[in-house]
This record gives C-alpha cells, sequence and structure tokens, in this order.
C-alpha cells in the first residue's frame, strides 16, 4: 500500500534488538547539513564547466525536472513495492519516501542506488556517444537527479559499509 503525504502506521520494533542506521549522536544530528553541503556543491557544477546545461527555456528545464523527480521516486518505489507499505511524505522542499519493510543489505543497496545509476551515472555515459541538445539534455537531466540523489549517496555509502548480513528497517539495522 502506498500512501500519499501521510504518515506510515507504527511499527512496533524492539530496539534491544535494532541499533540505529547512523551510529555517531553528532553525525546523525547533522546529518542534514552534510545533504545540503553536497547539494551545494553539486548545484555549483554547472558554474565550473561552462557551456553544458541546455539552452532551453526555464519552463522545459523545470518540466524536465519535475520528470526526472518523478523517474526518480518511482524508481524507488519499484525495488520495494511488494516488500511493505510505503508513504511518501514531505518536509519544506524535501520529499521522504518511508516504507516499514525490512530490507536486506543488497535490496536496501539497490534502493538507495537505483535512481542515482539509472539517471544520473547512465546519463553521463552516454552522453559521450551524442551530440548538441539531447547531450545537454542527459547532462543536465544527470546533474538535477544528482542534486536530489544527494541524501541517497550517502546512504548508499552508508550501507555499504555495514556488515554483510545486515537488514534494515526505517532507520535502524540489525545483523541476521
Amino acid at each position: 500500500m502506498i500512501l500519499w503525504f501521510r504518515h506510515l502506521p507504527q511499527l512496533s520494533m524492539d530496539l534491544s534488538e535494532w541499533t540505529p542506521f547512523i551510529q555517531n549522536h553528532w553525525f546523525r544530528k547533522h546529518y542534514m547539513k552534510f545533504v545540503y553541503l553536497l547539494q551545494i556543491i553539486i548545484f555549483l557544477i554547472p558554474y565550473f564547466f561552462e557551456g553544458w546545461l541546455p539552452h532551453f527555456n526555464l519552463f522545459a528545464l523545470i518540466l524536465i525536472g519535475i520528470f526526472v523527480f518523478i523517474i526518480h521516486e518511482a524508481l524507488h518505489i519499484i525495488v520495494i513495492n511488494k516488500k511493505g507499505d510505503i508513504s511518501l511524505t514531505f518536509s519544506g522542499i524535501f520529499f521522504w519516501l518511508r516504507t516499514n519493510a525490512i530490507l536486506s543489505k543488497p535490496r536496501f543497496w539497490v534502493f538507495m542506488s537505483l535512481p542515482f545509476i539509472a539517471l544520473s551515472v547512465m546519463p553521463v555515459i552516454v552522453s559521450f556517444f551524442v551530440s548538441g541538445d539531447m547531450k545537454s539534455i542527459l547532462l543536465f537531466v544527470s546533474w538535477i537527479n544528482t542534486l536530489i540523489s544527494a541524501s541517497d549517496m550517502i546512504n548508499s555509502f552508508l550501507i555499504a559499509i555495514k556488515p554483510k548480513n545486515s537488514v534494515f528497517c526505517k532507520g535502524y539495522y540489525r545483523l541476521q
């Protein structure tokens, strides 16, 4: 079941068995500051590589950005669709996809990484084989998705360094 802009029902978890995904209290408290810093760095990339942003009108670029966001979230949903309930909520301009599913390390890593790989890495690779407006559009898609994926990139790294037999649920993990 997908809940739009509502919170999931509370899932009872024995927190003595689960460890917070981000164990360091200071990092957990300041996590979003790292995300914002990464987003600012990503946002500034076009200024360092002049001339690759498409020369389309702003409305077209906003539409492309909206489509990238929708596809990004759809890829997340596809990975966990049958594993548990899903909730898409937001805070300010940030959208959060939450699930009560218990995910294995590989599935959780794919959940976090698939949109980045499909909408940032692959368009950059394809851009080497095309030119003109298509190249600019692909680079724009990659750039806007990388901006959207800042939190996912940090989480993907954190997932990768967790033990191999970890399972994840609602910001916690445990060893199986």
